[in-house]
């Protein structure tokens, strides 16, 4: 099954397509605003440097596999305060070298070289996360891309797939709060899904690392419904990241929680293919995921944002949670591509088609006809570019 043609099939990754999508076109208007990247631009939180600093003696020593006691202890605490879900350190978690490395290594781990005597099948959202598809291929999967659209409140309707292929089906990737749509998984979702689970025998690999960027109630995760359902814990995996939770994307941590039989063999794993983060790290890690007081402050930042944007573009527009914005375009200007190069040409603001977080199917391109804006820049610098959107793809 070892056929290195099948990355053929590899999207190119979205920002060299945007590159050469606006080449040499200069901005239509200075200075220009870039809301194309999620990466976040809030401060860290202060301590991060001193735990780093405190801890640098560490650097010297080889970080353990699995993580440091005093990390997973950290993770398994914050677990129990946002899900209410009991995690044991020693057996049910796993710290990531960025949540990057968990999503792709998982199906290298726990996807079988068969299903039912077929290919086993990997479903991801579409739009989706590039890496989804990069594993299903890695481990000779078959990608299928279920398209989640405005019909479907932005999250993949699996249910509706043929049963035959869902007997086939070994992963299942899902994002919650969903990246690019912001739509979030509701309770009533994670108890059906898990019930598909159980019913055609796959794993769900639940994407969660946009969950603490919400305004108002806290998105429900998978582990609560696994919870409320007493579904078996190897059911699911479920992966979170300091990165937009604690503007701490360059610090590259975090973790993976699942049941022992998971975790046991991803981390059997990971114990030749990963690359485990070092101690002083771990350290800083450690207390970012003790200390919430800096999440609530992010949170109310991007809240700034989140009303100035209702405020200039309409309710409409506004997602539940995650940091960006999936605008739809006007008709009168086409589909996503048009409306980047009319932005950046006479607005001086680069977004992104939405086309290229998504992969074409009989269905369509679900993205074709969205853009996606960032709102990760300082407020003033947010508020001119919606702004200059609003102003510049006014029907």
């Amino acid at each position: 099954m070892n056929d290195p043609e099948r990355f053929s099939a590899l999207p190119e990754y979205a920002f060299p397509r945007l590159r050469r999508l606006i080449g040499e076109r200069a901005p239509g208007r200075e200075p220009a605003i870039q809301m194309t990247i999620g990466d976040p631009r809030h401060p860290p939180p202060a301590f991060v440097a001193e735990e780093v600093a405190r801890h640098a003696a560490a650097f010297m020593s080889y970080p353990p596999n699995e993580g440091a006691p005093e990390l997973l202890e950290a993770i398994a605490g914050w677990l129990d305060r946002r899900f209410g879900w009991t995690a044991d350190p020693a057996t049910d978690l796993l710290a990531l070298n960025g949540t990057r490395e968990g999503l792709y290594n998982v199906a290298m781990a726990l996807c079988p070289e068969t299903k039912n005597g077929q290919r086993p099948v990997v479903l991801t959202p579409n739009p989706f996360y590039q890496v989804y598809a990069v594993t299903a291929l890695a481990v000779a999967a078959e990608p299928v891309y279920v398209n989640a659209t405005a019909e479907t409140g932005h999250l993949p309707d699996f249910a509706a797939l043929d049963p035959a292929l869902l007997d086939r089906t070994a992963l299942v990737y899902i994002c919650s709060p969903a990246n690019p749509q912001g739509a979030c998984a509701s309770m009533a979702y994670w108890r059906d899904l898990l019930a598909l689970a159980e019913r055609h025998d796959f794993i769900i690999l639940a994407d969660e690392c946009y969950s603490e960027i919400y305004c108002g109630t806290p998105p429900v995760g998978v582990l609560e419904a696994v919870r409320e359902v007493g579904a078996d814990p190897n059911r699911v995996v479920a992966f979170h990241s300091l990165s937009k939770r604690s503007n701490l994307a360059g610090l590259r941590s975090g973790f993976a929680v699942s049941g022992a039989r998971n975790i046991a063999r991803m981390r059997q794993l990971r114990a030749y293919s990963g690359a485990p983060l070092p101690l002083p790290l771990q350290m800083a890690a450690a207390r970012a995921w003790a200390d919430e007081d800096h999440v609530v402050e992010n949170r109310a930042l991007y809240a700034a944002k989140f009303d100035a944007a209702r405020e200039i573009l309409g309710n409409a527009h506004i997602p539940d949670a995650g940091f960006f914005l999936w605008l739809p375009v006007p008709p009168a200007i086409g589909d996503g591509e048009a409306a980047v190069l009319k932005l950046w040409t006479e607005a001086g603001v680069k977004v992104l088609p939405g086309a290229y977080l998504a992969r074409d199917t009989e269905a369509g391109n679900p993205g074709k006809t969205y853009i996606r804006a960032a709102l990760v820049a300082p407020l003033d610098e947010t508020v001119d570019g919606l702004t200059r959107l609003r102003d510049c793809l006014r029907d």
